[in-house]
């Protein structure tokens, strides 16, 4: 018998001085058993801090032609092509020939993630920024986890802050460019 996917809760307080978006935000999570709950983590990193209109978690790791979270326009076009990870340089080449942009976050080291695709075709490489946090980061925030979780996340200077079930981290957002 198949194992089914836990859903997680979050209750989040956004506050991104950054880019002027301050909003509350439930977010109903569906970890799939193959999924790492730092995988997860990032997911939900991601979607807050790229949150705005058209925003949506796709079916996840079992969705083999959408991102992890992207973010659609009023006619339905692909705004922002987000991938979480470590994806391969044929995902990111089909996301920015896809969308307006395309971002990676990612809870592992970005060097050994951006290494394989040193020399692949990626289409606007030049303009795909991976984002990554401090080592540990994600890992701290993993140990607060729960299924139902309350979550204040504010962003000011590229600097993130994270109470998670009043576990509080901080960590800043790093920025590394393909090419």
């Amino acid at each position: 018998m198949a194992l089914g996917a836990t859903i997680h809760t979050f209750a989040v307080q956004l506050a991104d001085v950054d880019r002027g978006v301050y909003d509350e935000v439930l977010l109903r999570v569906a970890r799939h058993p193959s999924e790492t709950d730092s995988y997860m983590m990032t997911r939900v990193l991601a979607y807050c801090l790229e949150y705005a209109e058209g925003i949506a978690f796709s079916e996840g790791i079992s969705s083999t032609d959408e991102p992890a979270v992207l973010v659609r326009d009023p006619t339905g076009s692909i705004v922002s092509w987000i991938e979480v990870g470590a994806p391969d340089a044929a995902r990111l080449h089909h996301g920015s020939k896809l969308a307006e942009r395309t971002v990676v976050y990612t809870h592992r080291d970005p060097a050994k993630v951006m290494a394989p695709w040193a020399g692949k075709r990626i289409h606007r490489a030049d303009e795909i920024v991976v984002h990554s946090f401090e080592p540990g980061f994600v890992d701290a925030a993993v140990a607060a986890l729960e299924r139902r979780n309350t979550m204040t996340l504010s962003i000011t200077e590229r600097r993130l802050y994270l109470d998670l079930n009043d576990t509080t981290l901080s960590s800043a957002i790093h920025e590394h460019r393909i090419g």
